[in-house]
């Protein structure tokens, strides 16, 4: 099958790619442009694990074909930071331990910049609706909830970026078998 010449907007720039017409927008991320942030889960639209933004909403890379975006906005993971600078959600996520083995760590982080780039004060509820296409198999989603709350702080400016209370509190120390105390 003959290759088409797909132009697109991803992450602010303009990219011709040559890609096969059956390839998914995520085959076409990864493949031709190496933007490898955007990872392979199900493949079947049930995991959120490719999850990118087009025209600032949530989608499904596995399940969209590119020839459909030409003239759209798509945002990956990668387009998150500006340059060197992380944006408030990478730095939150890092900062409240909101990722485990990383996985659904890109999926979650769009879909929570879709959110709170249209509601800068989100409930617990609004964040689980928001992020209910992401499946995380690492953590309870307390401490994702804790990064979006406190990504949201920062970006209205609240002073210390604190968000909520925490539901968590501190972590327990615990002694190895000689008794030394462990962090």
């Amino acid at each position: 099958m003959a290759k088409v010449l797909l132009t697109l907007q991803v992450n602010g720039e303009r990219h011709t790619v040559a890609a096969e017409p059956h390839h998914t927008l995520l085959e076409v991320l990864r493949e031709e442009m190496g933007l490898t942030g955007t990872k392979h889960g199900c493949e079947l639209g049930e995991c959120g694990a490719c999850t990118v933004l087009v025209d600032g909403a949530p989608v499904l890379s596995c399940l969209t074909l590119p020839t459909e975006l030409e003239g759209a906005e798509i945002t990956t993971v990668e387009g998150l930071a500006n340059g060197p600078e992380l944006h408030p959600l990478q730095t939150a996520f890092a900062e409240e331990a909101a990722a485990q083995c990383g996985y659904c760590t890109p999926g979650m982080l769009l879909s929570a910049k879709a959110l709170l780039d249209r509601n800068a004060a989100p409930s617990r509820e609004e964040m689980a609706q928001a992020i209910a296409g992401n499946l995380c198999r690492c953590t309870g989603y307390t401490a994702i909830y804790e990064a979006i709350e406190r990504a949201a702080a920062v970006m209205r400016n609240v002073p210390g970026g604190a968000g909520a209370e925490p539901l968590r509190r501190e972590r327990p120390s615990f002694r190895s078998r000689t008794g030394a105390q462990l962090p």
